[in-house]
């Protein structure tokens, strides 16, 4: 009998499963294709076909896994709740999934959302910041997953479902100005930053801060986006009105090239400053955005698994966002991304 059912086998999926199996627990994979090196692990129950026709006879109230695109992602919550699963979600929506907190709570289900790097660990990491200096004025978190060097085309790869990215290019962005929350176009306040370890690059306005923009206050919080220099030009001038069949194959994620994922959140008030740094290159062939952003996930399914969201985590029946966990459980994740190499600081 499998400890966790995966739904979604793509880059970051596949990670995720490869290390809840290191863990020793048994994964049941569903997704319209399951790669061989997945498929034919010891621990894994691989089932092909469509989740939402399968999600009826898969086994009720286990640890779910919600690793599909957003738009699918979205669509299949209410489905995992009926059916009694906790669920660690990676699904990138705009849709809160807070909607469904009367359907949680009927079925003595948790649902954890957002738990990849930012969203995900970016909010914990601003928690943190919270619970040291006690007032914040203004949180900026800036993000990136990029090739290592730039390149005479898009210089960018598409580490996650591309369809997500081009969300993110799109949506207008949340922020908050004046301890007012505004919303303003995507891509706006575009300006150069200094990346550790690889210069100057430049930084742009998403909509990631998402619940943090209801869990904390402040006069100022921003989310950035960060790209090299040049490819936010090449979306304005040709990528908009590409169609999207030809941008993902524009974008399409190349093993052979170096990449990088960084992560940099400041904190501040009137007296003291933090500034939290993440940084991974990749590992043993596995891609540095999918592992930011599956041993966050791996990492909150692991708690779930061997702790208990109820008991081990400190959360009820309902919806919760990453910094909802306790102090304990965002230690256990630092620690868990540390012993699997990617480089946290703290100054």
């Amino acid at each position: 009998m499998s400890d966790v059912i995966a739904l979604g086998c793509g880059l970051v999926g596949k990670f995720v499963i490869k290390k809840l199996v290191e863990r020793g627990l048994e994964v049941t994979v569903v997704d319209l294709k399951i790669a061989d090196e997945i498929a034919k692990m010891d621990g894994v129950n691989p089932i092909e076909g469509d989740v939402f026709e399968l999600i009826e006879s898969l086994p009720k109230q286990k640890i779910a896994i919600n690793m599909l695109p957003g738009r699918i992602g979205n669509e299949i919550r209410p489905k995992l709740l009926e059916a009694g699963h906790d669920i660690v979600d990676l699904a990138f929506t705009l849709e809160d999934p807070a909607q469904h907190l009367d359907l949680a709570q009927k079925n003595n289900s948790v649902l954890l959302w957002d738990v990849g790097i930012a969203p995900g660990l970016s909010n914990m990491l601003v928690k943190m910041a919270y619970d040291e200096l006690e007032n914040v004025d203004c949180v900026h978190i800036k993000v990136g997953g990029n090739p290592a060097q730039k390149d005479s085309e898009w210089s960018y790869m598409a580490p996650f479902s591309p369809s997500d990215v081009i969300e993110e290019y799109t949506r207008p962005a949340r922020i908050v100005e004046n301890s007012e929350t505004v919303i303003v176009p995507a891509l706006s306040e575009r300006h150069m930053i200094e990346v550790d370890n690889h210069g100057e690059m430049e930084a742009f306005l998403t909509d990631g801060l998402r619940s943090i923009l209801d869990s904390f206050s402040a006069k100022e919080m921003k989310e950035f986006t960060v790209r090299w220099p040049g490819h936010i030009d090449k979306w304005i001038e040709e990528g908009k009105y590409m169609q999207e069949q030809d941008l993902l194959q524009a974008w399409k994620f190349d093993d052979d090239k170096e990449e990088f994922t960084w992560l940099e959140v400041k904190a501040n008030n009137s007296d003291s400053k933090l500034r939290w740094m993440v940084y991974d290159n990749g590992l043993n062939g596995d891609s540095s955005m999918a592992r930011t952003t599956g041993l966050v996930t791996a990492a909150c399914t692991i708690l779930f698994v061997e702790k208990g969201p109820l008991n081990g985590c400190d959360l009820k029946p309902g919806i919760y966002a990453p910094e909802n966990l306790s102090g304990e459980s965002v230690n256990f994740i630092l620690d868990y991304l540390r012993q699997n190499g990617v480089e946290i600081k703290q100054s």
